[in-house]
């Protein structure tokens, strides 16, 4: 996609924002919001982004986080009260703004390979950069050299890839590790059911940084504006790429002056 074509889409949402009868922005966490950390712990926003998206809730946006993240776990870190609604683990959870929860049904078979892939992690001992959510585990290696992430690549993968099939499973490679995946949900899933709930003629936007947010770029194509989040571009669905954190920042600023909040 040309450079121009991107600005005219830009140009036009903007444009579609103030006139539009309802607005709804919907945001990833880890990369998008947030810069990557060791610590995942300590993945805080980007200085302004949660003032910014508080003044945009007070206009009428509807803002709605999708992470990877277990959901009460991205509402710890957001730091917004009242918190806004947050569908977790790649849209296996839904925690709404009114604190009311669901999860989906995950298959014993599948929980139960999810507990074994959880074992044979632990017996190569990489409990230390494990994370267990609902519906998945994950491997982090963020911080290590490229030897040491290629050891651990291998072997994840020698270890977890029989599972894939015997139970079944997914696995996918993220930025900064591997996650072994309850199959048939993704962020484009939660994506499609928020349009069921959303007024035909709003404006929708939707930021991501990650493979795993390319669902979501898809599942919103022609229906609302979606961008890339990261410093340095790369093939993708979505239709415009801002560098964290000026250009997230400029988005936010733009979106208020739109509808017409006060910066």
């Amino acid at each position: 996609m040309k450079a121009l074509d991107r600005e005219i889409s830009y140009a036009s949402f903007l444009d579609q924002l103030r006139s539009v009868p309802a607005r709804v922005l919907l945001l990833d966490y880890d990369g998008t919001l947030a810069p990557f950390t060791v610590d995942r712990s300590l993945a805080l926003p980007y200085p302004g982004v949660a003032d910014r998206m508080i003044r945009i809730i007070e206009t009428g946006t509807r803002i709605t986080l999708i992470s990877g993240r277990p959901a009460r776990e991205v509402i710890s870190l957001i730091g917004i009260h009242p918190h806004p609604e947050v569908w977790g683990s790649h849209g296996l959870e839904r925690l709404k703004a009114d604190g009311s929860y669901e999860i989906c049904q995950i298959p014993l078979q599948q929980q139960a390979g999810l507990s074994l892939a959880v074992q044979l992690l632990r017996a190569v001992q990489l409990d230390s950069q494990t994370e267990i959510k609902p519906g998945s585990v994950a491997v982090h290696w963020r911080g290590l050299s490229p030897s040491e992430v290629d050891e651990i690549k291998s072997k994840i993968r020698h270890l977890w890839l029989p599972l894939v099939t015997e139970y079944p499973l997914s696995l996918l490679e993220f930025d900064g590790g591997l996650e072994l995946r309850v199959p048939g949900r993704d962020k484009g899933d939660a994506i499609r059911a928020i349009l069921t709930e959303t007024n035909p003629e709003a404006a929708i936007a939707y930021l991501g940084d990650d493979q795993t947010d390319e669902d979501a770029f898809r599942a919103l194509k022609g229906r609302g504006l979606t961008a890339l989040v990261r410093p340095q571009p790369r093939p993708t669905a979505a239709d415009i790429w801002l560098q964290p954190p000026q250009e997230l920042i400029e988005f936010f600023d733009n979106w208020l002056k739109a509808s017409g909040g006060e910066l």
